[in-house]
């Protein structure tokens, strides 16, 4: 039951912890138009590269990053070896240790096991929805702020297990004519479409895709190392010269 509280001379309704876990759980909730097919696609890609629905499942719950799942998984169907494979998908998952340095001054004081179990749901969605509502809601208590996280997570990490299941279990059975290749690059674009929302994020995506293309002799796609490598550095830069100039504006 959510209580009272005086702030600045107003008496306005305080939010209890198990009333900000529903609101975590609603902010959550759009995400699964994008998990569901996203994961049943992992699924299905998996089993037509020669996976077995137990390396499936194990690689969706160990590393439940699909954007690193769909790098190595593309890797070692072209035959990389395995060590390319893991740099490749620790490389795209470098956003994860930017994730985690940002919310470690609203979450670090938890405990370790808490912390160890947040580390591990941190994904796209639950870190874009937390570090909103945790700027947003500076007065929470650690209680609060982790309640909001795991409930984020709810309607979007099972979900992601679930249809990577049954992804798995109707892969085998789609007819080798029906080519689903094409449904990767697509998946991706629709992914880093609406991310593009600065000059920075633009020059970096628009850097990464020439050097791709300029390195695309190099073997096992290591061109794309090369262009991840680029597209950072270059959006980096961009934002410390954007910050610059603005400074210096005012």
């Amino acid at each position: 039951m959510s209580g009272q509280a005086v702030i600045q001379g107003r008496t306005v309704p305080t939010q209890t912890t198990k009333s900000i876990y529903w609101q975590g759980v609603r902010d959550g909730a759009p995400f699964i138009l994008v998990i569901v097919p996203f994961s049943l696609l992992f699924g299905v890609v998996a089993t037509e590269a020669g996976l077995n629905i137990l390396e499936t499942m194990s690689f969706s719950v160990l590393v439940i990053a699909g954007a690193a799942q769909f790098t190595a998984l593309q890797l070692l169907g072209d035959g990389a070896p395995t060590l390319i494979a893991l740099i490749s998908a620790l490389a795209v998952n470098l956003r994860m240790a930017m994730y985690s340095a940002s919310l470690t001054p609203w979450i670090g004081e938890a405990t370790l096991g808490q912390r160890a179990i947040a580390a591990y749901f941190t994904v796209d969605q639950s870190y874009a929805c937390a570090i909103t509502a945790f700027e947003q809601n500076p007065g929470w208590s650690i209680a609060q702020r982790l309640a909001y996280f795991f409930g984020v997570v709810t309607p979007i990490c099972p979900l992601w297990y679930l249809f990577t299941f049954v992804g798995a279990l109707v892969g085998t059975s789609i007819p080798q004519g029906l080519a689903l290749d094409f449904a990767l690059p697509i998946t991706f674009l629709a992914m880093i479409g609406p991310m593009l929302r600065t000059p920075a994020h633009v020059l970096a995506a628009l850097v990464s895709v020439v050097t791709a293309l300029c390195f695309a002799f190099l073997p096992y796609n290591l061109g794309l190392l090369v262009a991840g490598v680029a597209g950072m550095m270059t959006g980096a830069q961009a934002e410390l010269w954007l910050e610059r100039r603005k400074a210096a504006r005012q």
